[in-house]
């Protein structure tokens, strides 16, 4: 009997943002090869930083991303501030915080309703299903733009902002500019639960992943902003450590690096990760909005990432309408930050899990080394031993169906490669014995 070889080939992964591919191989009823191929060419950012000031960390790192601009503006800021041995006032933090929930509302929502939705509901895409469910769209739309019109607000535009800089902010929102957003957020808080709610109600497939998660933890909030790197088997670090516990390495099919534990094992950042480790420090709303959807206190079901993506939604929503009631300007808006030789390093939480930035800069302030570590980079090899997994645990699908299962576990991750708008083209290749 000779060998029997099925594959499973998907050429432009779609529904996530950039440019990447998928490729599994079966041999003899046993997964022998899972990659999941980034092609998009590489964009340099660490090697042209090099040379620049380090005020213009922040404009130059929010390019890297159009849907989670902040999440670099944030890092950079930080570490640029630990480099000078400067922090930031309350009120500076507050607004920094704010700006980015509404981020988090904005990108959970996209990927939630838009982008991940669909394959639970068995459309190509969010047109198709636009079309069947015009009033959920309608709501995800409206969801989305508290999102992005309190992002303008506070940095000057939603995409790109341009009021970020190293110390704070070029100008503060007055009172009245933030206040009418109040009645947004309660609205937006209304939909978010309903949003746990819904996703709640789709069927999952019945896989448990014993990952290690890492994310952000801090004593008195859900950690977005700063706090220690900790891990589900023991990882307690500060992030200026970040590097003596993670490497990079290059595969020849990615141009991305994919990231590991220094000990070779994969690990988990993001949603699932966040929620697993620090779901008593989520608002109490988010918290019943939880429950009331079966999940318990840590989540290991990677297609359950919607639902846990939909409770920090609601957390998002929660915690901003608090901080736009309680909001004060911060006078000034920013704090000064020296030039000083050193290094600084910053992580914090973007939408898709911890980013983390390093910089070694000389006594006048310029950019002599980047590092730039994203979430995507830092899941590839997990999400490639799901693929494993969920390809081993569900042979018996046609190929039709088990390609669809496939694209459906990378988009479990939200994969950062950039945006992309249409359906997969899809080849299977199979080989039967003579």
């Amino acid at each position: 009997m000779g060998t029997t070889r099925r594959t499973i080939k998907v050429d432009t992964l779609a529904r996530v943002e950039g440019e990447g591919a998928l490729y599994v191989r079966v041999t003899d009823g046993a997964v022998a090869e899972v990659r999941l191929k980034i092609y998009e060419p590489p964009r340099f950012f660490e090697a042209f930083l090099r040379g620049r000031r380090f005020t213009e960390a922040p404009d130059i790192t929010a390019r890297i991303c159009g849907i989670c601009p902040v999440a670099y503006q944030m890092s950079a800021c930080q570490a640029m501030e630990s480099a000078a041995g400067v922090t930031v006032d309350a009120r500076i933090r507050a607004l920094r915080r704010l700006l980015y929930l509404a981020e988090w509302i904005e990108s959970h929502t996209l990927h939630i309703y838009m982008l991940h939705a669909p394959d639970f509901l068995g459309f190509p895409g969010v047109v198709e299903m636009a079309g069947a469910h015009p009033e959920t769209v309608t709501r995800a739309l409206r969801l989305k733009k508290v999102g992005n019109d309190l992002m303008a607000a506070i940095g000057g535009r939603e995409i790109h902002p341009v009021n970020v800089r190293v110390g704070g902010f070029y100008r503060a929102p007055g009172r009245d500019e933030l206040a009418p957003f109040a009645a947004r957020l309660r609205e937006a808080r209304e939909i978010a639960v309903e949003t746990v709610r819904w996703v709640a109600g789709f069927e999952f497939p019945a896989i448990e992943r014993d990952y290690e998660f890492v994310a952000l933890t801090h004593p008195d909030e859900y950690a977005i902003l700063e706090g220690r790197l900790a891990g589900s088997r023991g990882l307690d670090i500060a992030v200026r450590e970040y590097e003596q516990e993670f490497t990079e390495e290059q595969r020849p099919y990615s141009n991305a690096l994919h990231s590991r534990r220094r000990s070779g094992e994969s690990y988990l950042v993001g949603p699932l990760a966040r929620y697993s480790l620090n779901f008593d420090r989520l608002t109490p709303l988010a918290q019943d909005a939880a429950r009331r959807a079966g999940l318990g206190p840590v989540c290991r079901n990677p297609f359950r990432s919607i639902i846990v993506r939909a409770v920090e939604l609601t957390h998002a929503c929660d915690e901003a309408l608090t901080l736009v009631q309680g909001y004060a300007p911060p006078d000034p808006p920013a704090v000064d930050v020296p030039a000083r030789a050193g290094t600084g390093w910053g992580c914090t939480e973007a939408p898709r899990g911890i980013l983390y930035h390093r910089y070694h800069l000389d006594a006048a302030g310029t950019i002599l080394a980047a590092k730039i570590v994203p979430p995507t980079s830092q899941n590839q090899a997990t999400i490639e031993d799901d693929l494993r997994d969920v390809v081993g645990a569900s042979l018996d699908l046609p190929d039709d169906r088990l390609t669809w299962r496939c694209e459906q576990t990378v988009r479990n991750y939200d994969p950062c490669i950039s945006c992309a708008t249409h359906f997969l083209t899809v080849r299977v290749d199979r080989e039967r014995p003579a």
